[in-house]
């Protein structure tokens, strides 16, 4: 940045006091008029095409021109090149505090992130396994058998040594029985 800063102090003491807002609104739409647009696509490269971070970038780059008013060469080329050395810089920063806090995500479905109270999950299983343990163990075993490990009616038979058919009449009669003992607690 090379600044005429003895100049533009100088110039602008000797002008008089209201005329360092014109030149400071002068400057702003000088800004706006030849630069938004360079700016703006020189700093959507840098911010990996973010346009929600490219116009903060261009917002603060034209604040810190607007506050630097009084020293800015007033020259197209100069101020190019300060509006751009300090968006890049803007932009740097951003990347370095981007790095140092974790990284925010955006949940696909927000339904997974509320978690339910469990207290009625666990009642729940409390009560199905106080219900299964009053069953007599002919029929609480083909339930642990083929709902609770997922062995096939086939395999159950193999493993409690009995014929399928009488696996499924157990497994049919056990899940009445548990259905009944269950409505008789309000479940």
């Amino acid at each position: 940045m090379e600044a005429r800063g003895n100049e533009c102090r100088t110039r602008s003491a000797q002008q008089g006091p209201g005329t360092v807002n014109e030149a400071r609104e002068d400057l702003i739409f000088l800004l706006y008029k030849d630069f938004r647009a360079t700016l703006f696509s020189q700093v959507l490269q840098l911010t990996n095409h973010d346009r929600q971070w490219t116009e903060d970038v261009v917002q603060e780059t034209l604040i810190r021109a607007w506050r630097n008013s009084a020293t800015l060469d007033r020259e197209p080329g100069m101020l190019r090149s300060w509006l751009l050395t300090v968006a890049r810089r803007i932009v740097i920063d951003g990347w370095r505090n981007r790095r140092a806090r974790p990284q925010e995500v955006e949940l696909e479905n927000p339904e997974i992130s509320i978690r339910g109270d469990q207290t009625d999950r666990t009642l729940a299983a409390m009560v199905v396994t106080d219900a299964l343990r009053r069953l007599d163990h002919k029929y609480r075993s083909v339930i642990y058998e083929t709902y609770l490990t997922g062995h096939t009616v086939h395999q159950a038979a193999v493993i409690l040594g009995i014929p399928e058919g009488t696996v499924k009449s157990r497994l049919y009669t056990a899940v009445r029985k548990l259905r009944k003992a269950l409505a008789e607690r309000g479940q």
